[in-house]
């Protein structure tokens, strides 16, 4: 049987994630993982929980009103599933739907897509996607016009995260 669960690692950049991932991947055991992330001020959080070489699950935390640019992943099927909060997602031709607490979506590879917190609370969210980055061509996320866009960039609105001191999952 696995050990038991750790406090959610930090939140990485893109490169960190990668190299979190790959790490996970060489243990081939069942893993046990906790839901486990501090609440934000201002600006968002990605944790890695567990991977495998063909899936990978991810604690994603948003402080209110945070958001991202319209983008897709053109080799990755991914699913959202809403822990706490809300957010309204939103398709390239601003087709739009919002998701509660206990809610999720399935976006498969390809589809452009946007979203943002909707609630007063924190979104803290599960995104489980495949494959991992190790198995994934690049570019692994594009903007609307074709072209590579980190997630991690001023492009996609990422901004200085500020914690505060209240906790999900303890």
């Amino acid at each position: 049987m696995p050990d038991q669960p750790q406090m959610t690692p930090p939140s990485f950049t893109g490169d960190e994630m990668a190299a979190r991932e790959s790490e996970l991947i060489l243990n081939t055991k069942p893993t046990v993982f906790a839901l486990r992330g501090q609440m934000l001020a201002q600006g968002r959080t990605d944790s890695v929980l567990a991977a495998t070489e063909n899936l990978t699950v991810r604690l994603k935390v948003y402080a209110s009103g945070g958001e991202n640019e319209l983008h897709a992943h053109p080799y990755e099927d991914h699913s959202f599933m809403i822990l706490q909060g809300s957010a309204k997602f939103f398709g390239p031709e601003n087709e739009e739907i919002e998701l509660s607490q206990f809610q999720g979506i399935m976006l498969p590879k390809g589809n452009l897509y946007k979203f943002f917190a909707t609630s007063d609370e924190p979104l803290v969210m599960i995104r489980v996607g495949n494959p991992a980055h190790k198995n994934m061509k690049s570019p692994n996320r594009v903007n609307q016009q074709g072209n590579e866009m980190k997630g991690d960039s001023k492009e996609n609105k990422k901004e200085e995260v500020i914690f505060k001191d209240q906790f999900f999952g303890i």
